[in-house]
């Protein structure tokens, strides 16, 4: 059953704040998708992509980048937006996240104290093992849609969603 008050309809979209602004970066090669398994924070255990919080005066896509150097080492090129995701909780931060995505970088992945790299075909994601929201945004993401998604979660589970692509 649905808590009704976290339907994405009951939510204020048009006055809602995000508690925090973060970025996700994906680099997508050669029908491979480079995520993350995340070793600390907010999702430990799951996989994702490389992203986190902005910092200071930096942009979107400095922020976008500077994570992916700081958690893989290495530096993607030829990076677009893909898109804004809204994460509503009542138990966690309100999130505006950013979506990113590469299709070259610089560098060797690496395994440092935020996250294990692991490169995954993009139709063999293992969506059970993200976040509940990534299997209804990520594929069409990766094929080159840009996404705006809305859901909403309770102790890290997805209770509703919307997404819209163009």
């Amino acid at each position: 059953m649905i808590d009704t008050a976290m339907q994405i309809d009951k939510i204020d979209w048009v006055n809602w704040q995000p508690e925090e602004v973060a970025t996700l970066l994906f680099v997508v090669k050669d029908d491979l998708v480079l995520l993350i398994r995340k070793k600390r924070g907010l999702g430990a255990g799951k996989i994702n992509g490389p992203g986190g919080r902005i910092e200071g005066n930096e942009t979107l896509l400095e922020c976008a980048v500077r994570e992916t150097n700081e958690e893989l080492r290495i530096n993607p090129l030829n990076v677009r937006t893909a898109g804004e995701l809204f994460f509503h909780a009542e138990d966690m931060p309100r999130t505006l996240g950013h979506v990113f995505i590469a299709t070259d970088y610089e560098g060797v992945p690496q395994e440092t104290d935020e996250a294990i790299p692991i490169w995954f075909p993009i139709d063999a994601i293992p969506y059970e093992e993200m976040w509940d929201d990534d299997q209804y945004w990520l594929p069409q993401v990766l094929r080159g849609a840009s996404v705006k998604g809305w859901f909403t979660f309770v102790a890290e589970n997805m209770i509703d969603y919307r997404t819209e692509f163009f």
